[in-house]
């Protein structure tokens, strides 16, 4: 499994920023070089094939409910009330059921913690209904569940339960200099336990509207290597691979791996918070240098004072940067004392704050320089953190119920329990199949909904009423896993 990006997004962004600077942890010395090489690879692979994991994921076959259009509907509408198949007054559009095939599909992930903390790429076990890690050094396989995924850093986090594993070192990844010796480590193309090499080409890469300020590399990166390691010579983790730029889907010179800088916050946040914290600055631009081209492409002669930093194309009302006092057209060219050249340097610095977190940010107006302190906020204008419910605690999946049941039960909302896989709701006793109606009085009408209730639980404690799919109504009291 993969992600692969075939072109390069605008250098104009809204500037979303929550991740963390990673911790340093050291380890012995990579050998010397031996003679007539330039580096000895073989400690990296050494050190880090041990830790990075084959993970195999499986979407399950379901039976989904979809719209499609009859084109003779007019035409030949059935009289008989629907007894040949064919209904009245939908304009041509019709629903049926069809069955979904069972997925499966591959990639790798990276050991962290001795106790069982695997990270990967959100794309790899998104949607998955089982998760099979197998471990490199002895095959043996475990069942892992997701502990929490963020789609727009593209990583996940998953734990199976295993003791004494062989966990990586992990790198400071803002130490990396280009040109450097990595490897890439994971599950190519059905290869396990593969090792590429190649350098560093670049660093701060902005890649889409989500995944930024990432690792370039020459190493080749392929189908399953997503989630895989990027390790120094001293087979150190520096990034998680995650996607390849190419027009082929395979690899034709560069990947991209997400830095440990980003990681190591993302992997925090949702240990502590149940989500990653997003710390808006609170504007809208790109880099300074795209913006002088494209002005003198209309024409236009430009001078801002400056070839490097952030053009501000717009400040978003209410946010950080408006409430500090920044404008259009004015130039940042350093946070916390730190340049930033172009966007993705800026995300990789502000990659230790959090929302309610202050930064000091040097601006150019008009070509003179001014300083501003900015507070963060988080995307809902607040400087508070956001907490989400953990999904293992209550251990099930769910969705709304459908137009049929609705009827059926003559009900206008809920959520039918698909799957009780453990935790406080199988301790309950809540069925598979079960619709959650209300849950502490409030109206259940999406997992959000369900998310929100936990989050806001009194005494750690949720009352559950609903019904059972015979009609019948019912009602339990879990009692959550205190933190």
């Amino acid at each position: 499994m993969k992600k692969i990006v075939k072109n390069l997004f605008p250098a104009i962004y809204l500037v979303v920023i929550a991740f963390s600077a990673a911790s340093c942890n050291k380890t012995q010395a990579a050998p010397a070089a031996a003679p007539g090489q330039p580096v000895d690879l073989t400690y990296a692979a050494e050190k880090s094939l041990p830790s990075v994991v084959y993970i195999k994921s499986v979407i399950n076959s379901k039976t989904q409910t979809v719209e499609y259009s009859d084109p003779f509907e007019d035409f030949f509408s059935d009289p008989f009330g629907g007894f040949f198949g064919r209904g009245q007054g939908n304009n041509g559009t019709r629903k049926r059921q069809v069955q979904t095939p069972k997925r499966a599909a591959a990639g790798s992930g990276v050991i962290i913690s001795a106790d069982g903390y695997i990270v990967t790429n959100n794309h790899v076990v998104d949607g998955a209904d089982e998760l099979t890690v197998t471990l490199n050094e002895n095959s043996k396989e475990y069942s892992a569940r997701i502990i929490g995924a963020d789609k727009t850093t593209d990583l996940a986090l998953i734990k199976i339960d295993a003791k004494d594993l062989p966990a990586i070192v992990i790198a400071n990844s803002d130490n990396v200099k280009i040109g450097e010796w990595v490897l890439a480590v994971g599950n190519p193309l059905g290869l396990n336990n593969t090792v590429t090499a190649g350098i560093v080409s670049a660093k701060a890469r902005q890649m889409g509207e989500g995944v930024a300020s990432m690792i370039q590399t020459d190493a080749a990166i392929n189908q399953g290597n997503s989630g895989g390691a990027l390790v120094n010579t001293r087979g150190e983790l520096i990034g998680i691979n995650a996607m390849i730029y190419s027009q082929t889907g395979s690899n034709i010179g560069y990947g991209f791996a997400i830095p440990t800088a980003i990681m190591n916050k993302v992997v925090e946040d949702i240990k502590k918070y149940g989500a990653v914290q997003r710390a808006m600055i609170g504007i809208k631009g790109s880099d300074v240098s795209n913006y002088v081209d494209m002005e003198k492409e209309k024409g236009n002669e430009i001078d801002l004072g400056t070839m490097e930093g952030i053009y501000i194309a717009e400040v978003v009302e209410d946010g950080a940067a408006a409430a500090a006092g920044l404008q259009k057209g004015d130039v940042i060219t350093a946070i916390d004392g730190k340049k930033v050249k172009k966007f993705g340097e800026l995300q990789g610095i502000m990659a230790q704050k959090r929302p309610g977190d202050k930064v000091s940010v040097t601006y150019l107006r008009n070509k003179k320089e001014k300083t501003a302190t900015l507070t963060l906020k988080n995307e809902q204008g607040t400087t508070k953190v956001v907490k989400n419910a953990d999904v293992d605690i209550l251990g099930i999946d769910v969705r709304p119920i459908t137009d049929s049941q609705k009827k059926q039960l003559e009900i206008s909302y809920g959520l039918e329990v698909l799957k009780v896989s453990g935790g406080k709701m199988k301790e309950a006793g809540v069925p598979k199949g079960f619709i959650i109606q209300n849950v502490n009085d409030q109206p259940m009408r999406s997992f959000d909904d369900l998310q929100q209730a936990v989050k806001d639980a009194k005494d750690q404690m949720l009352v559950i009423k609903g019904l059972y799919p015979t009609g019948k109504r019912g009602g339990f009291v879990v009692y959550l896993q205190n933190e």
